[in-house]
């Protein structure tokens, strides 16, 4: 047995040790945190307090009413409504397809929703949240409120929604809203935007709806919602009110739209009727159109196929975009030119023997054996072509086009709607710089002859074509086209106006002016359009035009029974009236309808009739069969 012998000396120096070196870093840990809860309290005070208050408090924005849109008369045209939506956050879904599909469970969801929201997904890249259904009806709301905690990441919410009552009627005009794209967002950004548009899913995509964009959406408002753990609300600590967009009253009369669209019936073309002395434009029709309405949601893929894939284009705005042969409602500015220039006076006269033989090939007017002596008042009246194609020559394409460009044929208007096709007006220039190989630039006389009767190279829009007889009946004053005619601020109530802008005056005689409303006046007396104006209570200045589509071989003689119908002769038809003090200026194109006197200029009867009678039509215009043949 051994004694251990123990060193106390030693062992105490070596306690003391340990509880030196413990102590030492117990009082280091206690310093730093010290330190560190100095550096958050004290020195990181106020970052860490705003992101305690972020966390407790939510910033909402709040979508301003968008403006309404009314016509002339105060009718609506375009309005908002609210209605429940039922919308999923992709970025808080996992799964989409499964919630989708435990969702209709629920409440119902079509394919077409499916779809839709599949589309919208592509279309609306970083959005918060997106609608799988809207619409939805009280019970459905309750029956997702009482299932809501088995679909983290989907939410009702009350949104409001634009409704464009009369659904197809002025739809090019007005135009329509839908879900804000990629696109969109860079227009947004690009006007530094991006603050108003928070909360915001829809936008103007077209017509007014996208013109008047600024002025329709108004200001976004904000709310600041105190929120739990779990992210919902529980009290509202301030609010900032949106400020609801301005409302549009337009130039633009709802029911002649409804005459107009009467008058045409199913027949494709468009009209524009201005008001000469300010270019309000009263009508503006496009046939066939498209319901506004079924964009609003995000239109479903059968409805977009039907109407992209339609025969008839109606989504294609004809009124601004569609660019046509203005054929003989041509004649009345090359009559004028040639006053203007000295080429003709009004009773200089030439013989017409049916046609006009030029570089060996025979230029021939429609009325066989043709009309005998003609002076300028009757090559308007019955549309002498052999008298423009002689009248041509001797002008010249520059000498044509330099005046006929003073009416702004071959050049946008301006109207305060997005998408305006230029047109052509041929000249020696543009031929230039339309074509490339040296032998296709070059400008030859004979296309001169058929750019005088309104053919050729010609192609204008129906809006271009109101704009210049708007310009004749108002002595040569040229004023700009426009829709609105007022905004209106919905908190104030004032009313700011769409001045009327003339653009310029064309110097022109008075007398020269004068003889060319006389002779268009004619027109419907005892012309072309006479059978159409039998009766009229009122004096009316028009001309009746007729626009090839496809060239006819030499030799050969257009038959209209044996030509497909899409192949078939334009009808058109130019008016104002009264001629002593010119009230409404219109431009009329049936598409493939064939003579402007038999289709296009009976529509037109029927518009000035309800605009200065007030008689409206029961039934569409009838095609006059036994209107006179050449336009």
């Amino acid at each position: 047995m051994s004694l251990e012998l123990h060193n106390t000396e030693r062992e105490l120096y070596n306690f003391q040790t340990r509880i030196g070196v413990a102590g030492a870093v117990v009082m280091a840990a206690f310093f730093i945190l010290f330190v560190r809860f100095f550096y958050l309290q004290v020195v990181q005070h106020d970052y860490y307090q705003t992101k305690a208050e972020d966390n407790r408090i939510s910033v909402v924005p709040i979508t301003p009413n968008r403006g309404n849109i009314f016509d002339r008369n105060g009718i609506v045209m375009a309005r908002n409504y609210s209605a429940y939506t039922l919308e999923i956050a992709p970025g808080k879904v996992s799964d989409i397809e499964r919630i989708v599909t435990e969702l209709a469970t629920v409440i119902e969801i079509r394919p077409s929703d499916r779809n839709r929201f599949r589309r919208l997904m592509i279309e609306a890249k970083g959005a918060d949240t997106l609608p799988i259904r809207t619409r939805l009806t009280d019970e459905e709301v309750a029956r997702f409120a009482a299932n809501r905690y088995r679909f983290p990441g989907v939410e009702i919410r009350a949104r409001l929604f634009r409704q464009y009552p009369y659904a197809e009627l002025a739809s090019h005009a007005l135009g329509y809203i839908g879900r804000i794209n990629s696109g969109d967002l860079g227009w947004i950004t690009e006007h530094a935007l991006d603050s108003n548009y928070k909360g915001t899913d829809h936008i103007g995509k077209t017509g007014i709806e996208q013109s008047y964009e600024t002025e329709l959406h108004g200001i976004t408002g904000y709310e600041q919602v105190e929120v739990d753990a779990g992210g919902r609300g529980v009290r509202t600590l301030s609010r900032t009110a949106p400020t609801s967009g301005n409302n549009l009253v337009l130039t633009l009369d709802v029911e002649l739209q409804k005459v107009v669209e009467t008058a045409f019936g199913d027949r494709r073309g468009a009209l524009v009727a201005i008001e000469p002395a300010t270019g309000g434009v009263l009508a503006f029709v496009s046939k066939p159109g498209f319901d506004p309405n079924l964009f609003v949601d995000g239109i479903d893929p059968t409805n977009w196929d039907a109407l992209n894939s339609s025969l008839d284009r109606p989504l294609n705005n004809r009124a601004q975009n569609g660019i046509y042969p203005p054929g003989s409602t041509f004649k009345p500015f090359m009559a004028l030119a040639a006053l203007e220039s000295g080429k003709r006076t009004p009773t200089q006269a030439i013989f017409d023997p049916g046609h006009f033989d030029f570089g060996g090939r025979r230029f021939r007017d429609d009325k066989v054996g043709g009309h005998g002596m003609v002076d300028m008042y009757k090559s308007i009246v019955v549309s002498c072509d052999t008298y423009y194609y002689t009248l041509a020559n001797d002008m010249g394409i520059d000498i044509l086009s330099r005046f006929i460009g003073q009416f702004g044929l071959g050049s946008r208007t301006g109207i305060d709607i997005k998408g305006e096709s230029p047109g052509v007006l041929p000249s020696q220039e543009w031929k230039m710089k339309r074509f490339r190989r040296p032998d296709q630039q070059k400008w030859y006389p004979g296309e001169t002859i058929s750019v005088g009767i309104g053919q050729g190279y010609n192609s204008y829009t129906p809006l271009q074509l109101a704009q210049a007889i708007a310009t004749l009946a108002n002595n040569g004053v040229m004023y700009k086209p426009h829709l609105v005619k007022f905004v209106e601020n919905v908190n104030t109530g004032e009313r700011r106006v769409v001045e009327p802008e003339p653009i310029k005056t064309i110097p022109l005689k008075p007398e020269n002016i004068e003889f060319i409303k006389r002779a268009m006046a004619g027109v419907n007396i005892e012309g072309t359009g006479a059978r159409a104006f039998a009766g009229a209570q009122y004096t009316s200045a028009g001309k009746t035009g007729t626009a090839q589509v496809i060239a006819i071989k030499a030799g050969e003689k257009y038959n209209e029974s044996k030509t497909a119908e899409r192949h078939r002769d334009h009808a058109l038809f130019i008016a104002f009236a009264p001629v002593e003090s010119p009230k409404i200026a219109l431009a009329v194109l049936v598409e493939n309808a064939g003579f402007g006197a038999a289709a296009a200029a009976p529509i037109a009867r029927l518009v000035l009739d309800y605009y200065l009678l007030g008689k409206k039509p029961a039934k569409p215009a009838a095609i006059d069969e036994r209107a006179a043949d050449g336009d």
